[in-house]
């Protein structure tokens, strides 16, 4: 009975050194991308920033945030949640990821947002085209314009038909960020 208890508490212990392990720390430095906004407000937040000691981070209008304890992608819906009850971005969507000196054990991951079944940061994996990328976030859903995807990739945007073949196979990278936007009343 005291060895099996022994066991149990160790891999309770061990679930919550890995859980730590993905949270944001104080002191940490992480990286913002932000997409579900015009491209000119995208140079306001994207960027590096920094978690306090206190375990903050501070963002353009809506000020400081709460981040350490938090995993990378549930600061991203904090984040996205605040601009949002703010009336600042109607349909924002974040990526959190480790700054330039701390991404050692990131797990590579990308972001699907917009009108998708289900948005938000995604595992990636070598050889990933625009259209799994889309699948792996429940497809389009009834409002997409599947014609007008975008891709943002090192601060440029790149707009693809995801209805065309060819640009059903082009290749996305970790810490992309792909927006289906909403169509108008002919879905394009």
């Amino acid at each position: 009975m005291k060895t099996i208890l022994t066991i149990i508490i160790a891999v309770l212990g061990f679930g919550l050194a890995s859980v730590n392990a993905q949270t944001v720390r104080p002191d940490q430095r992480l990286g913002l991308s932000i997409s579900g906004v015009p491209v000119s407000e995208k140079g306001r937040l994207d960027a590096e920033y920094s978690v306090s000691s206190d375990g903050y981070i501070t963002m353009w209008i809506i000020g400081r945030v709460k981040a350490s304890g938090l995993t990378k992608s549930a600061l991203a819906a904090s984040i996205a949640s605040k601009y949002k009850a703010a009336q600042i971005y109607t349909d924002p969507v974040f990526q959190v990821f480790s700054g330039a000196d701390d991404g050692a054990n990131d797990v590579l991951s990308f972001t699907v947002g917009g009108q998708v079944r289900s948005p938000g940061q995604k595992p990636w994996t070598k050889g990933m085209t625009l259209y799994t990328a889309v699948q792996a976030a429940g497809g389009e859903n009834q409002y997409a314009a599947m014609n007008r995807v975008k891709l943002y990739r090192n601060r440029k945007v790149y707009i693809y038909d995801l209805k065309r073949q060819n640009h059903k196979g082009v290749l996305i990278y970790s810490r992309d960020v792909i927006e289906v936007p909403e169509g108008n009343i002919f879905n394009q």
